[in-house]
């Protein structure tokens, strides 16, 4: 099975390790994955102050073909993330035609809740952020990883290579995830 584009979304003040990992993971597992500038330069900063390189800016993508709309968390980032109006516009298209997204730490409570794609879905998040997801009409459930039919969310950096294990689980199988998080020695993997 052959995976599509995916597109990760960074915004000053994104969190490293999840926007990173996940794109490591997702491309040695064989996914094509698009980093987005959500900013007027590609160079983006991070939380911690670790400057990447995005390989586009958002208005220069067509994400109408997607496989993955992916958000990191980190604060201001996923702040800036919600602020982009052109982003939120993107992920509801991308949920009403049935899309996958993913999201993680403060993603899911900050950027995905106030969309209305988690209504009625399971979700995890950055602990102490749950109250977003339940104000949003979804439940917050304290798990590593939470999969609830086309959305995957997940708590923070410590559970990033789960979190890319899943999008990878679903995309390629579960087979092709456990081979790729053995690869990198991921903790818990046989």
């Amino acid at each position: 099975m052959k995976s599509q584009t995916s597109y990760i979304f960074l915004a000053p003040g994104f969190e490293e390790i999840e926007a990173m990992a996940t794109v490591d993971a997702m491309r040695r597992a064989g996914m094509n994955v698009v980093e987005v500038a959500v900013s007027d330069s590609k160079n983006v900063k991070g939380a911690t102050g670790q400057s990447v390189v995005a390989d586009s800016l958002l208005a220069d993508v067509d994400v109408s073909g997607a496989d993955w709309i992916i958000i990191p968390g980190g604060q201001p980032g996923a702040d800036n993330l919600h602020a982009s109006a052109a982003l939120n516009h993107i992920i509801c298209r991308h949920h009403e035609r049935g899309g996958k997204i993913a999201s993680i730490c403060a993603g899911p409570a900050v950027v995905l809740a106030p969309t209305g794609i988690l209504a009625g879905k399971r979700a995890t998040c950055y602990p102490g952020l749950g109250n977003m997801i339940d104000a949003a009409g979804g439940t917050y459930v304290a798990e590593r990883v939470v999969a609830d039919g086309n959305v995957i969310t997940s708590e923070g950096p410590g559970t990033t290579l789960d979190f890319a294990g899943a999008i990878i689980a679903e995309s390629l199988g579960r087979q092709k995830a456990d081979e790729t998080l053995q690869s990198m020695l991921a903790a818990g993997q046989k």
